[in-house]
């Protein structure tokens, strides 16, 4: 029976988590796949990347929101059992609250691997490779992110004005700058419309005049028709892997290396992107964020089966949920703000290593002295 029961509760605290997980996470990442259209309205890419960019986004959201929403999952379904009498039921069948929390520990530490495989492998991974897409596309609409009377700057080098473009994609009032600093390239022309030969794109411009400044010498030339060829250029999309992209066994070899380690050994060619002296901040701080920060999962739980201290009965008993529920909120808040406070000294970041750890204990131990020797504790 207690068997039974056991898998009753965590059959609905998980239904009810993976529901409200991935409904959520639906949503919060639509609102961002709406600001990922930038990829082609203003960067001018085909549908195909923006919408593998935009799914390899998801995994991210679910991790960020796996704490919060467990937490959340496990302080209803646990409230609403005791609402309904249901966990009286526990308590008759002769069930010790300790062993409830016991078992609940138990699955809070398969939650907490899941999560580290999540953070630590599969979304830099998926960031990665939704980079990669951005990497190896190129810009294959690029009259779409023209708009009139905005200097444009999409293309690496390259500087688009127009005053207004009509229905059919025409420009009008072109202004174009190609290069910086005491070498560059100004052409205006009356009008002007883009297009496409092979696999080249070329922008048609009628009516102007070109004028180049290099090494402090002014030619000009003026044209009633040329074609400005787009297909040189590259984008401005970032090219190198962010520090979040980074696996993190490369980020551990990385951190090994600048602060001089000698745990373990590292081929000598090892070479990572980011991997310098001035990033080892955020290099840290993303294997904090990875590896630390789902150590709190069972903190969380634990926060979460409080609500079992008292019964329904109890004058106070609501005021206590919400008393429960802004522990677990403010422990949330807590992981996250500790992110800041991690630097490159290792010692100095000990402490926050070992407060989720310090949590689980405390809340255990205390879970253990109230419930001592009780077989069943109504």
């Amino acid at each position: 029976m207690k068997k039974i029961l056991f898998r009753k509760i965590l059959s609905d605290c998980l239904v009810f988590f993976l529901i409200t997980l991935f409904s959520t996470g639906v949503i919060i990442w639509v609102f961002q796949a709406v600001n990922f259209l930038d990829i082609i309205v203003e960067d001018g890419r085909n549908y195909l990347v923006y919408l593998n960019f935009s799914l390899l986004n998801f995994p991210k959201v679910i991790s960020k929101l796996v704490p919060f929403v467990l937490f959340f999952s496990f302080i209803y379904v646990i409230g609403k059992y005791e609402l309904k009498n249901e966990l009286i039921i526990f308590w008759n069948f002769g069930i010790n609250k300790i062993d409830l929390i016991n078992f609940f520990i138990k699955f809070s530490l398969l939650i907490m691997l899941f999560q580290m495989f999540l953070t630590a492998i599969i979304v830099p991974k998926s960031q990665d490779l939704a980079r990669s897409f951005l990497r190896a596309s190129s810009i294959n609409y690029l009259e779409n992110f023209i708009k009139p009377k905005i200097f444009n700057d999409a293309v690496k080098g390259l500087t688009i004005y127009s005053n207004s473009k009509d229905e059919f994609g025409n420009l009008n009032e072109i202004y174009l700058k190609k290069g910086s600093g005491d070498n560059f390239q100004i052409t205006f022309a009356k009008e002007g419309r883009f297009k496409q030969i092979g696999n080249n794109q070329f922008l048609e411009l009628n009516f102007g005049e070109t004028i180049s400044v290099i090494n402090d010498k002014i030619t000009n030339f003026k044209f009633k028709k040329t074609d400005f060829n787009l297909s040189n250029f590259e984008d401005n999309t970032t090219t190198y892997k962010k520090t979040q992209e980074v696996a993190t066994l490369d980020l551990v070899k990385c951190y090994h290396k600048l602060m001089n380690f000698d745990f373990i050994k590292i081929d000598e060619n090892f070479e990572v992107e980011n991997c310098r002296t001035d990033n080892i901040d955020n290099i840290i701080r993303e294997l904090y964020k990875r590896i630390i920060i789902p150590l709190y999962i069972p903190v969380l739980i634990l926060i979460s089966l409080m609500l079992i201290f008292r019964s329904k009965e109890n004058i106070n008993y609501s005021r206590y949920r919400i008393l429960i529920f802004l522990i677990g909120f403010s422990t949330i808040i807590l992981s996250e703000m500790t992110i800041r406070l991690i630097d490159k000294d290792f010692i100095k970041n000990i402490k926050f290593f070992i407060i989720p750890i310090f949590l689980v204990f405390t809340l255990y131990y205390n879970y253990v002295i109230r419930f001592k020797d009780k077989k069943i504790v109504k």
